[in-house]
């Protein structure tokens, strides 16, 4: 158990974030700062507009929101597929927003008695902070700011994709679609895992969607025990996927499914979405 996990503080540590290789292509978008009470700092935001929103006064698109945002992490390839999709009528028009990180390992993670897990930052354990920024802030910003209607969706992967499965079971409801990819679900030794059917069996009203995907050399084993909680005690009005995909790895699982994923999320009005 202590090399298994080990390994796994070694996967994110050495990948991090999917930063953009240099000058990565991505299609126009906008920039705008934010200054956060919720954390005491200013924050950089892009946006990715679709095609046609300029002149479509009147018309309003879901919000897709993304940690590691930034123009050197993984918004290029993300606004790129989203862009590539609409162009060709294989998913709805919707607006990505993108935040970049200052303090990611700090941002993504909750509190832990692990003691290795406090080692792979400076500081850990301030999601809440930042799920406070995006629930009191960045949001209501946007709405403001964008035609943008009430369906949300958040997408991320490996820390990010942790703190979207925390975010989906503290705040549920915050949005409507929550997509991990590769969670790294050993944080705090499993605990989502262990809470799971708690948080469950505690919102029994709820109406959401989320997808959880792992790969070969990641959290396989905790993701397929927090499947089977989920086959267990998930609400009905919970729609929910686990796709594990062991020919794929921590490193290129994000790049390997966001559009087959995306794609079903948004599927257009005349597609039904693949079950």
């Amino acid at each position: 158990m202590v090399c298994v996990r080990l390994f796994l503080l070694t996967v994110v540590l050495v990948s991090g974030v999917g930063r953009a290789t240099e000058a990565e292509p991505m299609p126009p978008h906008a920039t705008f700062t934010l200054p956060s009470k919720a954390l005491k700092e200013t924050r950089r935001i892009n946006v990715y507009t679709p095609p046609g929103y300029g002149a479509a006064k009147g018309v309003r698109y879901p919000v897709l929101y993304m940690p590691d945002g930034g123009e050197q992490e993984d918004f290029p390839h993300v606004a790129t597929t989203v862009d590539a999709a609409i162009r060709a009528g294989e998913m709805r028009p919707v607006i990505l927003v993108g935040i970049e990180n200052t303090e990611r390992r700090r941002d993504m993670t909750g509190p832990t008695q692990v003691e290795s897990d406090k080692e792979i930052a400076p500081r850990v354990g301030g999601s809440a902070a930042f799920r406070a920024f995006l629930r009191d802030e960045l949001l209501p910003h946007v709405r403001r700011k964008y035609r943008v209607t009430e369906e949300t969706a958040i997408i991320g992967e490996s820390l990010a994709g942790l703190f979207i499965l925390e975010t989906f079971f503290l705040q549920p409801g915050m949005f409507g679609t929550s997509i991990a990819l590769s969670p790294s679900l050993w944080w705090n030794d499993d605990e989502w895992v262990h809470r799971a059917a708690e948080r469950l069996q505690a919102t029994p009203d709820l109406k959401a969607t989320l997808y959880l995907a792992s790969a070969g050399d990641d959290v396989a084993s905790q993701a397929e025990r927090l499947s089977g909680v989920f086959r267990e005690h998930a609400p009905k009005g919970l729609k929910w996927k686990y796709e594990p995909r062991p020919d794929l790895r921590h490193a290129n699982i994000y790049r390997s499914l966001e559009a087959k994923v995306l794609r079903e999320a948004f599927a257009p009005a005349t597609t039904k979405a693949a079950p």
